[in-house]
């Protein structure tokens, strides 16, 4: 088990300093920042934060590495048999909300779970992907985006990048508001099957799918010219995303209730955001096109 641990520490620390990097070359003129956390009752991590960029307005990627005596109730929905098992938990997640509401917010997460009780083998699992955001959205970055994103999954059977898709779609949606949170692209949990081996390069392969991803539109969009009103439904529409995240995320239930590191949990939230009473957008408008047609789980390729 030690070995799969560190093989999997190596990747998403590697991977952490690879997004990093790509990122700060894409803004320009930010950097990350770098703050080191421990854990009372078990591990740590490292989270980088881009703050007042040229092209972000905020960017987050954390590492982190933690463990428990027992199974959070988050992490244990799905699997009840598992509550009371010890855990080691460790993952890479990030999120970057631009300044250009042309440019749409991105988030990935990779994560790794032992589950372990005394006298019983360990249960072991991968979950992760990674989701767009739009506000102004564009077909073609739409398809370029699902198109990467069936790349990472085409050395992993016909179906994978449908089935996961779907998943994606169906995960961040917000039911209380009847919408889904974004355009999707890939979500997948408690994968351990039929292999470490194969599980693994599968979250490899999603890993390493994010930048080619996210990059491209980012060059193509961080230059669209944009306005008040722009920027006025873009803070409003990351309402949704902060609703998202309080109210359903697993990751971010996940970290609260183990007693993760409050401010590495909730970096992945707009910096400036807002809701507006009973907003209607204009009929036939780039704001009503966003739900009306963007929003709506497609076949985008």
């Amino acid at each position: 088990m030690s070995s799969q641990i560190d093989q999997v520490r190596s990747y998403l620390k590697v991977l952490q300093d690879k997004v990093t990097d790509s990122l700060e070359a894409a803004d320009g003129a930010g950097h990350f920042t770098s703050d080191e956390w421990s854990r009372e009752s078990g591990g740590g991590g490292c989270t980088m934060v881009l703050d007042n960029g040229q092209v972000f307005e905020q960017a987050g990627v954390n590492y982190s590495e933690v463990n428990g005596d027992n199974l959070p109730a988050s992490a244990t929905a799905h699997r009840p048999e598992l509550a009371g098992r010890s855990f080691r938990a460790m993952g890479v997640s990030l999120v970057v909300h631009p300044y250009n509401p042309h440019l749409p917010t991105s988030h990935a997460n990779l994560r790794y779970f032992i589950a372990e009780k005394p006298g019983q083998e360990p249960v072991w699992w991968f979950g992760g992907g990674f989701d767009l955001t739009p506000y102004y959205a564009y077909q073609e970055d739409c398809e370029h985006w699902h198109r990467t994103a069936r790349k990472a999954c085409e050395s992993f059977g016909s179906d994978a990048y449908a089935r996961y898709k779907k998943w994606c779609d169906d995960y961040f949606y917000l039911v209380h508001r009847q919408e889904a949170r974004g355009i999707g692209g890939l979500f997948f949990d408690d994968l351990n099957l039929p292999d470490f081996e194969t599980v693994f390069a599968f979250m490899r392969s999603v890993g390493d799918h994010y930048l080619p991803a996210y990059l491209p539109i980012i060059e193509k969009r961080k230059g669209t010219d944009f306005g008040e009103r722009e920027k006025k439904f873009q803070w409003y529409r990351r309402g949704r995303y902060v609703e998202f995240n309080l109210i359903y995320d697993r990751g971010t239930l996940f970290g609260l209730q183990s007693g993760g590191r409050t401010e590495s949990i909730l970096m992945s939230l707009p910096p400036v955001v807002n809701w507006q009473y009973n907003f209607r957008p204009e009929t036939g408008s780039a704001e009503a096109r966003l739900t009306e047609y963007y929003l709506q789980p497609r076949d985008w390729l």
